[in-house]
């Protein structure tokens, strides 16, 4: 602080300062000088004002602290006397013994300077100069974004130039005859480079690069070009060369006024297929429309069935195009939809697959204020068609209604509409002791048009549905002596209703999942080509627990029965409700058991399943973890029992059906400062095989990234072959990646 004598010596070199604040506020906004030290004189009949010890200058955006400052009123020169930092927007940082500069601090020499961007790259030279507070040279430089320690080591890797500037306005930093070092080594020389600095998010130039082997694809570098169109778009372009493939893939961004789009994809030429040249393209759009509509698109289109697993882009088993307009208010939601879609999978047919599909979909909420509660009014629409039918099927006896079976190469071989219009009010109660009850009634009208592909004529079914439903439940709230809140939740539910479900094919509610979510839910099917009729109901329970230390706990318990067994259609085949897999075909179903434990420690375990009278399960799935700062590990298993209904609907091929029986396991661990390793795998207990696996490990510090991995795929289909992949990336922070997390960073020792 300066004292009350420093002050008023201050205050007399205001004038001698005139020259230099008239200079700064034409370039800094009118904001005047500011010198603060730990004295202050006048020397040379007033030509030089002195500041000594502790000083520090503040000139708009940059800020000085040095041992001695001089400033010439004559020349407007400062001379400096280090150390000397100099800061300037809060980014960069100059460290010199000593410097010559103008008075507003943006030209100058400065000498044994050392120039830090960002807290991350370090520029070191014997001098330094400044030009109009944008250029800023180094020569005989040397630059790396590793910690250099004293102990007269060399840091892992550095840059050699014979001249570096740095560009601030810009934001580039340009190399003249560069040497890239290792341990001191050299490595390589570039006559010219370019990179951005720290401060730069987004610019034109290479990427990281990195080396892959696979035995399937051969040896051969990715080397990513990113191009920068404009502030809201940019392209990015990574050749790949090996022996046995010529790729090209690309991603490209933008982002608009009211929305955003994404491209990727990639083509090639390879030998590996009967189609010499293969390519895939994803895509993926949402724009903000008028009157809060929003439009997102999606586009998945590849060549052939197996162009994603060769080239490991993607494990997906079907490729699906989409658009779609949705607007969703509290009381109101509009969505219509139309997606094509084509399986990979060597097993399906696209006879099996509705190719083309088309949804409308309505919905209102209404709340009345004589009546109370809830009306929710619904209006929806399904439509799909094949794009291909099979030839070998006779028309003759297996038509829309011609025959009693749907066999396998028919189920989505016809031109399907589905037509839905629903109404229902619901209210909820809470009655004496907190008993909460819940009621639903409603109408429902379905209409089914249905076109064999073939057959030129078409079949027709109609239906009108009541409903109704009433769920109590009782919640009971409990803290023990230990600080521990309980929650214990009965819940029973029953419901009714009528009408039959019309003679035509189970399209959309196959596949069905019996889990918590759906346990009072007044139908299972997750459309109305299907519903659960009759009288039927559900009972269950909810508790939890959450510890006074971060221990939680909860179970979900229940089933569902029935009045008498679910009627279905009678020709059978296609048109059957639920499968024997899914626990809820009989009159009782599967009891539904599910459950889950958090620790504060970062265990969790998770498992729910499906078991029968006799304790045996018919579907089970659990998964443990254990996440923390230096671990992310988990495993999960997962049981399906055989079903012979489903597996002669959609295995036609196989002769007999099996269990499934799988594990899968994934682990990140940091098990040292700077070393993290992973591993993947995936296992069919019940063939005995390995489907996967993978393993990698990583060396990181505050300067370098360098991660080793390996993949092996064990799976052999007509389209896909086992192959094994190898790949090293070696990253230098600092420049296009930034050192963020700083626990990696080095220390010096002392």
């Amino acid at each position: 602080m300066i004292r009350l004598k420093q002050l008023a010596i201050a205050v007399l070199l205001f004038s001698c300062l005139t020259a230099i604040a008239a200079h700064a506020q034409r370039s800094d906004n009118g904001r005047p000088p500011t010198l603060i030290a730990d004295n202050i004189s006048i020397d040379n009949n007033g030509r030089q004002v002195i500041a000594r010890g502790n000083v520090e200058a503040f000139q708009g955006n940059r800020h000085i602290l040095a041992r001695e400052i001089r400033y010439d009123s004559i020349e407007e020169r400062l001379y400096i006397l280090g150390p000397i930092t100099l800061t300037e927007e809060g980014r960069a940082v100059i460290l010199a013994n000593s410097a010559e500069l103008d008075s507003d601090l943006r030209e100058g020499l400065m000498l044994g300077a050392r120039m830090i961007l960002e807290d991350e790259v370090e520029l070191t030279a014997e001098e330094l100069e400044r030009k109009d507070g944008r250029l800023t040279t180094l020569n005989r430089a040397t630059i790396t974004s590793c910690r250099v320690c004293e102990s007269g080591k060399p840091p892992l890797w550095v840059i050699r130039v014979r001249r570096v500037r740095h560009d601030a306005e810009e934001r580039q930093i340009y190399y003249e005859d560069a040497h890239l070092r290792v341990f001191d080594v050299p490595v390589a020389y570039l006559p010219r480079l370019r990179t951005p600095d720290p401060t730069l998010d987004r610019a034109t130039g290479f990427l990281v690069p990195s080396l892959h082997n696979s035995t399937l694809l051969g040896t051969g570098p990715r080397i990513p070009y990113f191009i920068a169109i404009g502030d809201h778009k940019d392209l990015l372009l990574t050749p790949f060369f090996t022996a046995k493939t010529r790729t090209l893939e690309y991603r490209y961004r933008q982002l608009l006024k009211q929305g955003k789009l994404e491209l990727e994809g990639a083509v090639a030429n390879d030998d590996l297929n009967t189609h010499s040249t293969r390519a895939y393209l994803f895509g993926t759009g949402e724009f903000n429309l008028p009157r809060d509509f929003k439009l997102r698109l999606g586009v998945e289109a590849v060549s052939d069935d197996s162009y994603l697993l060769d080239y490991s882009y993607s494990s997906q088993n079907r490729v699906n195009s989409v658009a779609e307009i949705k607007r969703a208010k509290r009381n109101e939601m509009i969505l219509a939809n139309a997606s094509h879609v084509h399986t990979l999978r060597e097993s399906n047919s696209e006879s099996i697959v509705p190719v083309y599909t088309g949804n409308l979909e309505y919905e209102r909420r209404l709340f009345p204020s004589g009546l109370g509660g809830e009306i929710r009014l619904n209006l929806n629409t399904h439509a799909h068609s094949p794009t291909s039918i099979p030839d070998n099927v006779d028309n003759d006896d297996k038509g829309c209604n011609g025959g009693k079976t749907y066999p396998y190469e028919w189920a989505f071989d016809r031109e399907y509409l589905r037509i839905t219009g629903e109404a229902d009010w619901r209210k909820t109660w809470t009655l004496a002791y907190g008993i909460r009850a819940k009621y639903k009634v409603g109408l429902a009208f379905d209409n089914f048009q249905i076109y064999g592909a073939k057959d030129p004529g078409h079949s027709d079914a109609s239906e009108v549905t009541p409903l109704t439903s009433l769920t109590i439940s009782l919640p009971l709230v409990k803290t023990d002596q230990v600080g521990a809140h309980h929650t214990l939740e009965p819940i029973a539910q029953i419901s009714w209703t009528g009408g039959e479900n019309p003679d035509v094919p189970n399209y959309e509610s196959t596949g069905i999942e019996f889990d918590e979510g759906n346990l009072f839910a007044t139908s299972r099917f997750y459309t109305s080509n299907r519903r659960e009729r009759g009288t039927y109901g559900a009972y269950g329970l909810n508790w939890t627990r959450l510890g006074s230390h971060g221990l939680q706990t909860s179970v979900a318990a229940g089933r569902v029965f029935r009045n008498e067994a679910l009627k279905e259609p009678p020709s059978g085949g296609d048109t059957r409700s639920f499968a024997r897999s899914s626990g809820l075909r009989d009159r009782y179903s599967n009891y539904l058991l599910a459950g889950q434990i958090r620790t504060p420690s970062g265990i969790t375990l998770t498992a729910r399943g499906l078991f029968e009278n006799d304790i045996s399960f018919t579907k089970s799935e659990a998964r443990a973890s254990w996440k923390n700062d230096r671990a992310n590990i988990g495993a999960t298993y997962i049981w399906l029992d055989k079903d012979k209904s489903d597996f002669l609907l959609y295995n036609k091929d196989e002769k007999d059906p099996t269990d499934i029986s799988e594990w899968a396991f994934d682990a990140s661990y940091r098990f040292a400062r700077h070393w993290l390793g992973s591993a993947l795998w995936r296992y069919d207990a019940k063939s005995d095989r390995s489907i996967n696996a993978g393993l990698g490990i990583t060396y990181r510090n505050e300067c370098v990234n360098i991660t080793l991995a390996g993949t092996r795929t064990f799976s052999s289909t007509t389209t896909a072959k086992p192959s094994t992949g190898i790949s090293i990336t070696v990253t230098l922070m600092g420049f296009t990646v930034k050192t963020r997390d700083k626990s990696y960073v080095r220390t010096c020792k002392t």
